[in-house]
């Protein structure tokens, strides 16, 4: 029994000291660990970008994604170039991946990881060197989509950004491109899953479900190709990264099916920008999201010949508008 005053969360978490990321530290930039708590109890892993030179409360950010990813991929890259234009930023592990807390490892669960952005909101409005009353967030990939349902859920939130978004929910109901919209695919689904919930049960250990699919097939998809090259090879792998290991369990999301992430996002009264890939397989994730926002405050970035991958550091194609996002989270975190 938890009572009044008594500390929410007791785990104590081992983090990396040395620098992991792959991308290079910015000399523009202070870099150090942090950690905060959910209401869950979760403790969360971060990494803290601060603008050197810069005093005062500053406008401040949280940033995660992709879904599978860490924040030594491209969350930490994109808080860490936030953080050059003068934002405080943090790049989070969510809960039961990285070096964030949470067991059993490599599970998903919309719920809290909603309340992941929130309780990153919740960390950077008691700092001292943050403006609690501009707080802004950015996802990434699937953790776009848990964006905008945080968003949704929470006024303090002032600005979002998701950039190459994915709607999980949608493509665990439905699979990509709704080709598997019906009831008898979704219930092969939950038959699929019900039978490894019980085989895992039995056996003790959670099967895991892979990362990216290593060795890549001659005839993937160029969705997938694009995934292993960010993922497998040196461009984008990570020791930590379950896309660039063994994935998630197999049963780990499978409350996405169930789950209704993007419901109420009409109803998000701040502002919102849509930043995605016109080449991108999930593009139209992110124009339909899009469509169902309401006000002038809303702004969706199409960028021509980009694929879903090239939004996680560039591509190479210089192909994520810094200045843009830069200048949507000015102009609405004053």
């Amino acid at each position: 029994m938890l009572w009044k005053g008594q500390d929410m969360t007791n785990e104590t978490l081992e983090l990396t000291n040395e620098w992991d990321k792959v991308f290079p530290a910015s000399v523009e930039v202070g870099h150090e660990k942090v950690t905060f708590h959910n209401r869950f109890g979760i403790t969360l892993a971060a990494d803290l970008y601060t603008p050197k030179g810069v005093s005062g409360p500053r406008p401040a950010l949280a940033v995660s994604g992709p879904f599978g990813a860490v924040k030594e991929q491209s969350s930490g890259l994109y808080a860490q170039k936030m953080a050059e234009y003068g934002f405080l930023t943090i790049a989070f592990d969510p809960s039961f991946t990285g070096e964030s807390g949470g067991t059993p490892r490599y599970m998903n669960s919309p719920d809290i990881n909603i309340e992941d952005f929130q309780a990153a909101v919740d960390y950077l409005s008691v700092r001292d060197d943050v403006d609690a009353d501009n707080i802004g967030i950015v996802g990434i990939c699937g953790w776009g989509g848990m964006a905008l349902a945080a968003a949704a859920a929470d006024p303090r939130i002032k600005a979002t950004v998701v950039s190459t978004m994915y709607d999980m929910s949608r493509v665990a109901a439905n699979g990509y491109f709704d080709s598997a919209d019906s009831a008898e695919a979704r219930n092969q689904m939950r038959a699929s899953v019900a039978a490894q919930r019980t085989a895992d049960y039995r056996s003790g250990t959670y099967a895991m479900a892979g990362g990216v699919v290593d060795p890549l097939p001659d005839d993937a998809p160029q969705f997938v190709k694009d995934y292993y090259d960010y993922y497998k090879t040196p461009r984008g792998y990570h020791p930590r990264s379950l896309n660039s290991n063994d994935g998630w369990t197999v049963i780990g999301g499978s409350s996405l099916m169930n789950a209704t992430l993007l419901g109420y996002i009409e109803e998000i009264e701040n502002a919102v920008m849509i930043v995605h890939g016109e080449e991108a397989h999930s593009f139209y994730m992110g124009k339909d999201a899009f469509a169902r926002l309401q006000g002038d405050n809303k702004v969706f970035v199409p960028i021509p010949g980009a694929s879903h991958t090239d939004l996680y550091d560039g591509g190479g194609k210089n192909a994520i508008p810094w200045d843009q996002i830069a200048e949507f989270f000015a102009l609405h975190l004053c």
